[in-house]
């Protein structure tokens, strides 16, 4: 896929890999919508942004808040009139055990991660079978392929989000609409400093891991070559990645590698 002029809507784009993402794809000519919650963060990345400011539309949501989704996305497409790729990249991480974990909280990490992607996947879906084209970008972890300590509610949002999407695929392979699911595993963003708390609070401390990740934009970079090839899901990262394939082919062996290792 050349992005040149390509409609691409990006949400989580203030911070992390959505923000690595508006930087490549601005880079390669693409018209861009780009959203998180606050305004503020959103036009300091546009200002960052190196050429056709003209073609960058601020557009601020909230995924949590679903009920204004949909209206979020009729305003996205009258920006251009069409939108070719969304890539939903928003979403929060979690850092607390089960027995701890707030419902109120476990209920904010579901209805971002997951009810906010589908809500505003749904709502482009039939504009984009009716212009006979489009992409779904699906931004979830390596962690929607297992599950470890401290990111229960996190896990599940990411499992739900293979679930649902890859049934999608199904649905509309033959219709012109492609599904990507991406799966990074660790990233350098401040992805677990922003991750919420058992009573919702900040976690406010840096992963060792992320902090030895891959860049975001060397994932993001990653990310745009599996879109171009249209790609039904992903994994990117290091090592982390082969838990993926242990978990498939060993998961007895698997339960006891990630149960005694040590998460933060």
């Amino acid at each position: 896929m050349d992005f040149k002029n390509k409609i691409v809507w990006i949400t989580g784009a203030s911070s992390g890999i959505g923000e690595a993402l508006v930087y490549a794809l601005n880079q390669q000519g693409a018209k861009l919508i780009i959203s998180s919650r606050k305004a503020e963060n959103l036009y300091k990345v546009k200002q960052k942004c190196k050429s056709n400011l003209m073609d960058i539309h601020v557009l601020p949501l909230d995924l949590e808040q679903k009920q204004t989704l949909f209206n979020r996305a009729d305003e996205a497409w009258k920006i251009y009139g069409r939108i070719d790729i969304l890539i939903n990249g928003g979403g929060i991480s979690q850092r607390s055990l089960v027995i701890d974990t707030q419902p109120e909280v476990e209920e904010k990490i579901i209805n971002t991660n997951y009810w906010g992607t589908v809500y505003l996947s749904k709502a482009l879906l039939p504009k984009m079978l009716e212009q006979g084209n489009g992409h779904l970008v699906i931004l979830s972890s390596v962690v929607g392929k297992f599950g470890t300590q401290f990111r229960s509610s996190y896990a599940a949002s990411k499992h739900a989000l293979h679930g649902y999407f890859d049934s999608l695929r199904c649905e509309v392979y033959d219709k012109g609409i492609a599904v990507s699911i991406i799966c990074p595993g660790y990233v350098k963003t401040n992805v677990t400093i922003n991750s919420v708390t058992a009573n919702g609070d900040k976690y406010g401390i840096m992963d060792a891991n992320q902090e030895n990740g891959m860049s975001a934009l060397a994932c993001a970079n990653k990310i745009l070559k599996a879109v171009a090839a249209k790609k039904e899901e992903v994994l990117i990262g290091g090592k982390e990645t082969f838990g993926v394939y242990i978990k498939r082919f060993f998961p007895g062996y698997f339960s006891k590698i990630i149960r005694n290792r040590k998460v933060t």
